[in-house]
């Protein structure tokens, strides 16, 4: 088997984790995801005001501490650092390895970069053939730019046993294991829903391994003596993560998840085997990001009573002040009532405002704000002091043919290997989809409790749209729950959702439900001014939430 680990789950990820990997234990490979869709946007800025950045700069000073240990120990280093500008970042490593002295063969990907004249950025997601080829050209480290972010392990795994184009159910494996370690220590145990179980109470998690194996099963471990864990749950919860229906479409292959074994395999280390994988869609995801406008923010503390009469002056005074086009108030009900503490008996007003205009949405927009201080409502404050708008990008997906194009793997020799698309592709209408179930029985006898006695959920951010996978403990519990949590239901929990399309998927291996939320945060993370713009805290939401429960059900057990 081939031993791939991750030291980054994003830009800004744990600093020291690409020291701790390579000093923690053996590894052949090392990755690092750096790309969200928010990462695009910033390195597309960044490359307005330079056009040699648009790479992740971080990721340079991290390997100038330990690109000679990686080299010492053979650890092959995959990387989407790049960014928009994966040969900058090649050219960049070269001469930090001039500088220390070390002898190292870099190679890269490119050919994602979409031309689209009134874009900031638009990038298609490549799949992991360029990796491999670059592997297979003798490089120690390999530069992409935006690879999908499961690629990152594909390609040395293709590398490493030479699989290919038909090895679908190889590609599948290993795109499972990419997904699972892509955002580091959110499989072993960070950001997990039971993290009071976690043996060192999710202190400080440490980073995956995916141990790939020739048919594309994988062991998900971490190196011994790091904190968290790594489970059956951690595994199911990142599985979950920023996925829609069982069929997840790639570049090289559709997996099926809902083919997705687990299984225990010794202390911090879970088996995934069973994955399943069809032939890929004929079209490549593009994302593009614009510049939207520009955006301001203010925000009111309304304490004590008459709170919505409080929050009506204000809207009425600002929009006098400034306009209707482009507010938006959101009143946060954080008060309490009888409260003795000031923040307790306090709700919080947050006003927006978004225009094409810098100046209306800038000064003019906060000024108007802080000229109410004397003269609205009783007890008034802001939280925010006057500022100027700040640009905001929106977030948008298409796609193009994959023979469009010209993903290209540029050698440690200087050699461009062209990669040549699939052969045999399907269509994503009929992968990609199934129809939502609905409907089930009641439980006999129930009791009040909150939902997240009995289940676990991870939620993220897609673009505009939000998904919220949704896991129970046992066997008992799923049966309640996949005939218990449909769409209708979710609407009650979560009134946000109800004028929204939710499309609903069960993934029975997993003992789960997943829901897409689509339009839920609306223009994307860069736009969008909702309290929780990445929907990462809407599974925790709904398992506040107080249902009425099986009364045979015990809470917190996992089986």
């Amino acid at each position: 088997m081939i031993r791939i680990g991750n030291a980054s789950g994003f830009y800004g990820d744990r600093f020291t984790a690409w020291r701790e990997m390579l000093d923690g234990g053996e590894l052949d490979v090392l990755t690092g995801d750096y790309l969200a869709e928010l990462t695009m946007l910033i390195l597309g800025r960044d490359r307005l005001r330079d056009p040699d950045l648009g790479y992740a700069k971080t990721f340079l000073r991290q390997l100038e501490t330990c690109l000679g240990t990686a080299l010492d120990r053979g650890t092959r280093i995959v990387t989407n650092a790049g960014g928009l500008n994966p040969a900058g970042l090649a050219a960049a490593i070269e001469r930090l390895a001039d500088r220390l002295d070390l002898p190292v063969r870099v190679g890269y990907v490119e050919g994602d970069t979409i031309q689209r004249p009134d874009a900031l950025t638009a990038n298609a997601y490549l799949g992991a053939f360029g990796i491999a080829a670059c592997l297979d050209g003798g490089a120690d480290v390999v530069v992409t730019g935006r690879v999908t972010d499961a690629s990152l392990v594909v390609g040395p795994a293709i590398a490493r046993y030479g699989w290919g184009r038909d090895d679908l159910d190889q590609l599948a494996g290993a795109t499972v294991a990419g997904h699972l370690v892509e955002c580091g220590a959110q499989v072993t145990g960070g950001n997990f829903s039971f993290f009071t179980e976690l043996p060192d109470g999710g202190h400080r998690p440490g980073f995956p391994i995916a141990e790939v194996h020739p048919d594309g099963s994988t062991v998900l471990t971490k190196h011994p003596g790091t904190g968290g864990a790594v489970t059956v749950e951690t595994v199911t919860a990142q599985l979950l993560y920023e996925v829609g229906g069982p069929a997840y479409l790639g570049p090289d292959v559709v997996t099926r998840l809902d083919t997705v074994t687990l299984r225990p395999d010794g202390p911090d280390r879970v088996r995934v085997s069973g994955v399943r994988g069809t032939p890929p869609p004929a079209t490549l995801k593009v994302g593009v990001n614009n510049l939207g406008g520009f955006r301001n923010s203010m925000t009111f503390v309304l304490c004590g009573l008459d709170i919505e009469a409080k929050a009506a002056l204000v809207r009425g005074q600002i929009e006098e002040a400034v306009g209707k086009d482009g507010l938006e108030f959101v009143l946060a009900r954080t008060d309490h009532p009888d409260a003795t503490a000031t923040e307790a008996a306090s709700a919080l007003l947050h006003v927006h405002l978004r225009d094409s205009d810098k100046t209306r949405a800038g000064r003019g927009f906060s000024a108007a704000a802080v000229e109410l201080a004397l003269a609205s409502y009783p007890g008034c404050t802001l939280t925010t002091l006057p500022g100027d708008a700040s640009p905001y990008g929106v977030f948008t997906a298409d796609t193009v043919p994959q023979d469009a194009v010209a993903h290209v793997a540029v050698l440690p020799s200087g050699e461009r290997v062209p990669i040549a698309p699939p052969s045999t592709t399907g269509s994503p209408e009929t992968v990609a989809q199934q129809d939502p179930v609905t409907g089930g029985p009641a439980a006999p006898r129930t009791r009040r409790g909150a939902l997240g006695e009995l289940v676990g959920a991870r939620s993220g951010d897609k673009g505009g749209d939000a998904n919220l996978g949704v896991w129970a403990r046992s066997d008992a519990g799923y049966a309640w729950l996949r005939g218990w949590l449909t769409v209708e239901r979710l609407a009650e929990l979560l009134p946000e959702t109800a004028p929204l399309v939710v499309r609903r998927y069960e993934l029975p291996n997993l003992r789960a439900v997943n829901f897409v939320i689509e339009g839920l945060l609306g223009a994307g993370v860069a736009a969008s001014t909702r309290f929780d713009p990445q929907a990462k805290a809407l599974g925790e939401l709904l398992r506040s939430r107080v249902v009425d429960l099986p009364s045979d059900a015990a809470p917190g057990v996992a089986a």
